[in-house]
C-alpha cells in the first residue's frame, strides 16, 4: 500500500498531500469550476445531495488533475474542524467509499493535529482562519471552546469597504477616478491579495491609539502618521492607489472588543478560565496559533501584547492562576500546521 492521500478541506482553501512528506503538494481553492455556469463553493449547508454531486466533481479533481494517482492504492486522511457537521463528513466518506473505492477514511481534528507537529501532550489551539476565530484546548475538553466570527472573510469585507469609499484608480481615460465608477466589485481573489501583499498588524500602542481615533466622534484623538500609500496593479492596465491608513487599520476588528468585551485576544482567556485551575499554567505556556490569518506580519506580536495587557485587568487577574504566556513555533506556516499533523500522524517510518 502507498502513502496515504493527507487532505484538509475548509471552506476556502484545501491543502492536499502525501503522507512522508514535509508539505502539501497543493494548496487549491476549495471550489468547482463548471462549464457556462459560476464557481460552485464547496460548503455545508447545502443539502445533501448537491453537496455529494459537488465533492465527488472535487475529489475527482484532486486525484486527477493535481495528485494523478488511483484512489484505490491509497488511505485517505481528512485533517477536518472539530465542528465539522455530520452530514458533511457523511457525505464526503461516502464519496471516497462508493464512487471512488479507497481503502479506508480517517478523520482527525485539525487542531489536535496541530499539537502533533510539536511533540507535546496538551497545548491552547487558537485557530484563525477564514470565517472565524476558534479555540480548543489541545485534550478535547467542550466546555473551554470558545469562537468569534471574526476571521479572514471579516477582513476582507472590511478592506473591500474601505477600498471603496477611500482608494482611487488610474486608467488610460484618467486619474483619480474613484473605484465604484470604473469597476463594480473587486474581486475576493484581489481583495485576499492585497491583504496579504500590503496590510499588516501594528504593535499594541499604534493599534489603541488607531482605534480611539476610529472611536471617537469629537476628533479629539489624534491618529498615528499611517504608512506610506502604494500602488496596486488591476489587470495591468489599471493601478489602484492604496491609501497607508488602510493597510495598517484593516486588521484592528480582529483586536478590538465588541459590546460583549469580546476580541481575540480575550476569548483566548475566556478559555483559560473554564479550564482547570491546575491545567491553566500548563495551556498559557503551550499556545498554539494555526490558520492563514495568523499569517499577517505582525499579528503574533500583537496577540501576546494584548494578551499580557489584558490579564492585568480585574477580570482575569483574579481568575487566573498564571500570567505567564508563551506561543510555540510549529514546523510549518500556520495555515499548513493542522495538514502536517495529519502527516505525521499517517507517515510510516521509512527503512
Amino acid at each position: 500500500m502507498c502513502d496515504a492521500l493527507v487532505c484538509c478541506v475548509v471552506c476556502v482553501m484545501c491543502r492536499c498531500g502525501f503522507a512522508g512528506e514535509t508539505g502539501p503538494r497543493f494548496i487549491i481553492p476549495s471550489e468547482v469550476k463548471r462549464a457556462g455556469s459560476p464557481e460552485v463553493v464547496v460548503q455545508y449547508n447545502i443539502n445533501t445531495e448537491e453537496l455529494y454531486s459537488i465533492l465527488k466533481e472535487f475529489v475527482h479533481l484532486l486525484y486527477f488533475r493535481h495528485l494523478l494517482v488511483n484512489p484505490r492504492d491509497r488511505r485517505v486522511v481528512i485533517v477536518e474542524s472539530v465542528l465539522c457537521p455530520s452530514h458533511f463528513r457523511e457525505t464526503l466518506s461516502r464519496v471516497f467509499f462508493k464512487h471512488f473505492e479507497v481503502p479506508s477514511v480517517l478523520f482527525a481534528p485539525g487542531h489536535l493535529m496541530s499539537v502533533m507537529t510539536l511533540g507535546i501532550q496538551s497545548a491552547l489551539v487558537m485557530d484563525c482562519g477564514y470565517t472565524e476565530t476558534l479555540i480548543y484546548e489541545g485534550v478535547p475538553i467542550l466546555s473551554a471552546w470558545e469562537a468569534l466570527p471574526m476571521g479572514g472573510k471579516a477582513i476582507h469585507r472590511e478592506l473591500h469597504s474601505l477600498l471603496s469609499e477611500q482608494c482611487t484608480l488610474d486608467t488610460d481615460s484618467g486619474t483619480g477616478l474613484s473605484l465604484p465608477t470604473v469597476i463594480s466589485s473587486v474581486p475576493e481573489d484581489v481583495v485576499e491579495d492585497i491583504k496579504v501583499r500590503v496590510c499588516f498588524v501594528s504593535d499594541l500602542q499604534r493599534g489603541m491609539k488607531i482605534q480611539e481615533a476610529k472611536f471617537n466622534m469629537d476628533g479629539s484623538a489624534e491618529r498615528p502618521a499611517p504608512p506610506p500609500d502604494v500602488e496596486y496593479p488591476l489587470d495591468g492596465r489599471k493601478i489602484l492607489h492604496i491609501k497607508g491608513s488602510i493597510r495598517d487599520s484593516v486588521a484592528e476588528m480582529l483586536f478590538e472588543q465588541d459590546n460583549e468585551e469580546k476580541s481575540i485576544a480575550t476569548l483566548l482567556l475566556d478559555t483559560l478560565v473554564k479550564c482547570p485551575i491546575d491545567t491553566r499554567k500548563v495551556l498559557s505556556e503551550n499556545v498554539v496559533i494555526i490558520g492563514g490569518t495568523a499569517m499577517l506580519p505582525g499579528f503574533l506580536h500583537r496577540l501576546l501584547s494584548e494578551i499580557r495587557s489584558l490579564v492585568e485587568k480585574p477580570k482575569y487577574c483574579d481568575a487566573l492562576a498564571t500570567k505567564s504566556f508563551r506561543i510555540h513555533s510549529p514546523p510549518a506556516k500556520p495555515n499548513c500546521t493542522a495538514w502536517l499533523g495529519g502527516e505525521q500522524r499517517t507517515a510510516r517510518p521509512r527503512l
